[in-house]
């Protein structure tokens, strides 16, 4: 009897909105008919976003890659050879060897795309684990220094230095600890945080176990966009294969340690992704800021100090333990080590996910990898960082991706989101936008952000209707700067930047329309 062809089809989120779940019954189905036996393996989507669904063939130990493949294409497929990487139309060649994914780093998500998501023993034949191995044989300083070491930055926006904030709970004295993973991932152009959780979700419980083990905690929360039904299912599946083999729970890996893990379904408000809205939410309250201080990492959940970071920050500590902080920040530039994961969106040709060192061009990141816009209009703007980062001039696009270099230029780069848009953009309505983003997912709780983004819109429409344009202008920038000082959180703090960022460099957009 002939060995099974592995035969891989995705099953995230993007891959079968785009038709992957028919692929793969289609493929089944027709291989069955031919007499031809597959092993129909549905790993995580690899982040090519615009060659999805991509149907990958495992020949020789090196997989052939296949796309964008509909259903009605799998009849010619195997009839040209798919099973053994025959030539088509439709053929990439390696999937390595694909430029897109040949000139990244992959260090978060060297697995994505690779393993069965769910599967413990292809997660450990792949590295899985080792970071944790090491670290129940280590001491919490010994964890918490060699994070601190790597120069790992929070991931989800702040940039803040993990290490830092770790030491913190760790020398806060407790009789209970949490720790808490912020996947709430709300902000536009952002897919990151899901592509881990759906395609690699044990890579999160081990950097989680790991920081449980780092700070004395023994017990975990991930909280969970209620828009990513998917990654909850995956993420719970998960987290029960995890204890049932002794990996979570009392006595992990017969260490004498315990940490267990819980999913919580957020609450479906993007101001629940700061991280005191979102402790308030996990305690079953309505999401709304805390004043600070006390810092979270003092007294967060449940009055607890609680070490809360994001998806990306928390799946980095694994490679980080595994492998050694100085291999993690021989990536990177200045303050900014160690890999970032961007996410290309909008108008852009071949949207998806990358994983370079921080210090690449927004230019090759545009261009390169993501080949222009997908109209071939020239690229005139690209918000980074999400609805509250600023809009970034095309004079801006040599700009190295690092924290202080975008910093220097009035841009973030938040959680690496980069949403894209083509010279038919109307500046001006984006700048509106920003303010009734604000106005509408404000938690309520101080006046500039709750009344300031309200007036703001109110402002920019009778600038743009040719209402006393001059004096509106300068109004505008004063109501800006007034929700920039006096906003208690990063909403109301940070949603004046993109429209900051259109006065200054879009002027012609924000004025009367003819």
């Amino acid at each position: 009897m002939t060995n099974s062809i592995k035969v891989f089809v995705p099953a995230d989120t993007t891959a079968r909105s785009l038709g992957a779940d028919g692929v793969a019954e289609a493929l089944r189905h027709e291989a069955a008919a031919r007499g031809d036996r597959i092993e129909l393996i549905r790993n995580g989507s690899r982040g090519l976003y615009w060659l999805e669904p991509l149907i990958e063939v495992e020949v020789d130990g090196e997989r052939v890659a296949y796309g964008p493949v509909a259903e009605s294409d799998v009849g010619s497929l195997l009839d040209a050879g798919l099973l053994g990487g025959g030539d088509h139309p439709l053929a990439l060649g390696l999937t390595e060897s694909i430029p897109y994914l040949a000139e990244q780093s992959r260090l978060t998500f060297a697995r994505v795309g690779i393993t069965d998501p769910l599967s413990i023993d292809d997660y450990r034949s792949h590295d899985g684990f080792r970071g944790l191995e090491k670290a129940v044989s280590m001491s919490p300083e010994q964890i918490v220094a060699e994070v601190t070491e790597s120069g790992l930055r929070g991931r989800g926006g702040a940039a803040f230095p993990t290490g830092i904030k770790w030491n913190t709970v760790l020398r806060t004295e407790a009789d209970r600890k949490y720790i808490v993973c912020n996947a709430d991932e709300g902000d536009s152009g952002t897919f990151a945080d899901r592509m881990i959780m759906e395609s690699d979700p044990f890579v999160l419980i081990e950097g989680m176990t790991i920081s449980g083990l780092a700070v004395g905690a023994t017990k975990g929360y991930v909280y969970i966009r209620a828009e990513y039904p998917l990654a909850i299912r995956v993420m719970r599946e998960a987290i029960e294969r995890a204890l049932a083999a002794g990996l979570l729970g009392n006595n992990l890996l017969d260490s004498g340690k315990d940490f267990d893990l819980e999913v919580r379904e957020a609450a479906g408000a993007y101001i629940c992704g700061e991280e005191t809205s979102m402790l308030e939410s996990l305690e079953g309250k309505r999401g709304m800021i805390r004043f600070r201080p006390p810092l979270p990492a003092i007294k967060g959940l449940f009055g607890a100090p609680t070490v809360v970071n994001n998806v990306i920050s928390l799946a980095t500590v694994p490679i980080i333990l595994d492998k050694g902080a100085d291999y993690y920040k021989d990536y990177g530039s200045g303050r900014s080590r160690g890999t970032l994961t961007v996410q290309l969106a909008g108008n852009i040709k071949q949207g998806g996910l990358v994983e370079i060192g921080f210090g690449r061009s927004l230019r090759e990141l545009l261009y390169d990898f993501g080949g222009g816009s997908a109209t071939g209009r020239p690229i005139r703007a690209v918000q980074a960082g999400g609805p509250l980062g600023a809009y970034v001039h095309g004079s801006q696009f040599d700009t190295p991706l690092d924290y202080e270099e975008f910093a220097a230029v009035g841009a973030m780069i938040g959680h690496g989101g980069l949403v894209v848009f083509d010279d038919t953009v109307d500046m001006g309505e984006q700048a509106r936008f920003a303010m009734e983003f604000c106005a509408i997912e404000s938690c309520g709780k101080c006046t500039p952000c709750r009344v300031g983004a309200v007036r703001g819109v109110e402002v920019i429409d009778r600038i743009r209707n040719g209402e006393n344009e001059a004096s509106n202008l300068e109004l505008l920038r004063e109501l800006c700067d007034t929700m920039v000082s006096a906003s208690l959180c990063a909403l109301g703090g940070m949603a004046p930047f993109p429209v900051i960022s259109v006065l200054d460099h879009f002027p012609e957009d924000l004025k009367a329309q003819a």
